[in-house]
């Protein structure tokens, strides 16, 4: 890894959250919150580090894929930190790892929170924390590489360092253009949803706030009551389109939509398999409450069943019931979905509809084999063969999955928590999902766990984000013993040749 070039682009991306932070301004003002001085400092520990480490460090003219983990994580972690500054100072009760924890939360588009009432927060705070997952929706670093060419890097390997999923479609030629591309479908989708809020009677700040949060699947929400507090068919029924629309993989989006070639939509296989499950998965949660009277009418009936499944799918996490107190089948089919979570080079968090469409393929494969054990059988998504690297990718994905999820579970357990809050905290930060079960429901939150919980948590977020093998590399012993002591601006002239192949 070369240390100073990582250190040099890690501080322009601190350089870019200055200027973020000082978005809230303008709305603490209207208010009259009096949140300016603090987010001014904020933007200025941004500015002055970001400064620092750009002057001093002296950038690389390549970047390979080692040091696009290092500035992946590197940047995901700073950025939580410089964002958790506003909400430490925003109240006396909270913490810096309750800070962290929900900024970690936002950029990570989780969803989870260590605040007992929402509304407490400034309102600025409040459109900080709902920025925090707008930006990680579609990630801060391609946000970087579509208006900061400047880095004067390989592009690439932070393009397929930080997107979501085991495939990248590169859209352009050039990187850049790529990343432009994903951000002006996001941006585009971001606008049409504040409108239509807006035509609903939803007020232009919780449009904003909602809006980001829902093209994100971050599930932060103005009220603590999610989107259940504004009791409206016509707002739910857009936070359902947008929601689903944000778990779909945005390349068909560009595809589909501003290309206008819907055929994209069905031509994929992965979003016939996402829809499927969202199609039955509802039917399953209608019929289960309907069963056990969950509801008093059928009409609340669908409209819930709609509304949870893919808030739940997507890994948005809004909430407009208390699902934990459902029918436990219900429940189980709700932590279910938790694992699956959106398409990739979506916004959604989770294992990927598409690792779970080749896992059933492979396992399917295996059995053919069994029968029929001379025949040759390929994987295939639509008419295209899947690689055998990307198999192997898959199968370690999720080997890696399950023992961090265990030994996750394992140490929050063993803070004290019970069983069902410590294992489905777990899977909810792990899969960027926000709600779990219990002491970690929907209608609760984070902020009672032991520290050592919340910093276990914390991790979660991280992996599940950047899809654990980023973070994993990260930890490995002959990562860092491949580093290569930094070059600082004063010695680059002295600096040969073979220093930076």
């Amino acid at each position: 890894m070369r240390t100073g070039g990582v250190l040099n682009i890690f501080g322009k991306l601190l350089i870019l959250l200055s200027l973020f932070l000082l978005i809230p301004i303008p709305f603490s003002l209207y208010y009259h919150d009096g949140m300016v001085p603090e987010f001014l400092i904020c933007s200025a520990i941004g500015a002055i580090v970001g400064g620092i480490l750009v002057a001093v460090f002296s950038p690389d003219k390549e970047l390979g894929y080692r040091d696009g983990f290092g500035v992946v994580v590197l940047s995901w972690l700073g950025l939580a930190f410089l964002g958790a500054f506003p909400f430490y100072f925003a109240g006396d009760t909270i913490t810096f790892v309750d800070a962290l924890f929900e900024s970690m939360s936002g950029f990570t588009t989780t969803g989870s929170t260590i605040l007992t009432q929402v509304e407490v927060l400034p309102k600025s705070v409040l459109l900080w924390r709902a920025t925090t997952q707008w930006l990680g929706g579609m990630g801060i670093i391609v946000l970087s590489l579509a208006i900061l060419p400047l880095l004067g890097v390989g592009g690439m390997q932070l393009f397929q360092a930080e997107m979501p999923g085991p495939t990248k479609d590169r859209l352009a030629p050039r990187i850049q253009d790529t990343a432009r591309i994903l951000w002006g479908v996001y941006l585009l989708f971001t606008l049409v949803e504040i409108l239509l809020l807006i035509l609903g009677g939803v007020n232009f700040f919780d449009a904003l706030c909602h809006a980001f949060a829902t093209l994100a699947t971050g599930g932060f929400s103005t009220h603590t009551a999610s989107v259940g507090y504004f009791n409206s068919v016509y707002i739910e029924t857009i936070v359902i389109v947008f929601m689903f629309l944000a778990g779909i993989n945005f390349s068909l989006h560009y595809q589909g939509i501003i290309n206008g070639r819907f055929s994209a939509y069905w031509n994929s296989e992965e979003f016939r398999f996402y829809l499927g499950i969202t199609i039955l998965a509802i039917f399953a949660i209608f019929t289960a409450n309907l069963y056990n009277n969950t509801f008093d009418t059928l009409i609340e009936n669908i409209r819930t069943a709609f509304f949870q499944v893919i808030a739940i799918l997507t890994t948005t996490g809004f909430g407009t019931a208390d699902f934990d107190q459902w029918p436990p089948v219900c429940k189980i089919l709700l932590v279910a979905l938790m694992f699956v979570g959106g398409c990739a080079g979506s916004t959604g968090g989770g294992i990927k509809v598409v690792r779970i469409l080749l896992f059933f393929k492979f396992a399917r494969l295996q059995l053919r084999n069994l029968i029929h054990p001379r025949a040759i059988n390929t994987i295939k998504i639509g008419k295209v063969k899947v690689p055998p690297e990307v198999m192997v990718s898959i199968l370690g994905f999720l080997a890696i999955y399950m023992a961090v999820f265990l030994l996750a579970t394992l140490i929050v357990a063993a803070t004290g928590v019970d069983i069902v809050t410590g294992s489905t905290s777990v899977i909810a930060t792990l899969n960027n999902i926000g709600p779990g079960l219990h002491l970690v429901g929907p209608t609760a939150n984070f902020g009672h766990l032991p520290v050592l919980a919340k910093v276990v948590l914390i991790f979660c977020m991280l992996a599940g984000r950047l899809e654990l093998y980023t973070v994993a590399v990260l930890l490995s012993p002959a990562y860092w013993n491949m580093a290569r002591k930094p070059v600082f601006r004063w010695h680059k002239g002295s600096a040969t040749a073979t220093q930076f192949k």
